[in-house]
């Protein structure tokens, strides 16, 4: 079952101003014409202001830096909510699915750091989790990690949103 990734309906302007971009991958592809091979390039990047709001972007261009800057314009409009604990973390255990990766997030106490292979940290990072250990399954695709990575950011929900939909005081 695939989730949608919920992304934000709109960003105050003092949010887009101070959003990082951490480059993820680089991949080149090669177009065989007549007069030998032709080359593209395609980057991902992660977007994020490391206070709970974080996308992810990918663009292609015949030059790295062209597809390096059209994934960050693109990162810029697919960002997402994350709820962030004070420690640093995420409020309970969940996981993501999407295409054939699968991740599994699960807080961690402070001082334990970002415990996760590259795609997943560089989300984490961005979306300001200094704390929590990962899991991945399945495909090592960046793309698909981040993806699943955000479905499962995207299934998290703090206490008191759950109390609120159930309709019972904490």
């Amino acid at each position: 079952m695939q989730v949608e990734i919920q992304y934000l309906d709109h960003v105050e302007a003092s949010e887009c101003e101070n959003l990082d971009e951490m480059l993820i991958s680089v991949n080149r592809c090669a177009a065989v014409a007549k007069g030998g091979r032709r080359f593209s390039f395609s980057g991902l990047t992660v977007v994020g202001n490391r206070d709970g709001i974080v996308g992810y972007g990918f663009g292609k261009a015949n030059q790295v830096p062209m597809a390096i800057e059209k994934a960050g314009k693109d990162g810029r409009k697919h960002l997402q909510r994350v709820p962030v604990v004070e420690a640093g973390t995420i409020p309970h255990e969940v996981q993501g699915r999407f295409c054939g990766a699968n991740v599994r997030l699960i807080p961690a106490s402070d001082g334990t750091g970002l415990i996760a292979g590259q795609s997943v940290r560089a989300v984490c990072e961005m979306a300001g989790i200094r704390n929590i250990l990962s899991k991945s399954f399945g495909s090592s695709n960046p793309i698909n990690l981040v993806k699943a990575t955000l479905v499962a950011l995207g299934k998290l929900r703090t206490a008191e949103e759950v109390a609120s939909l159930r309709g019972v005081e904490l």
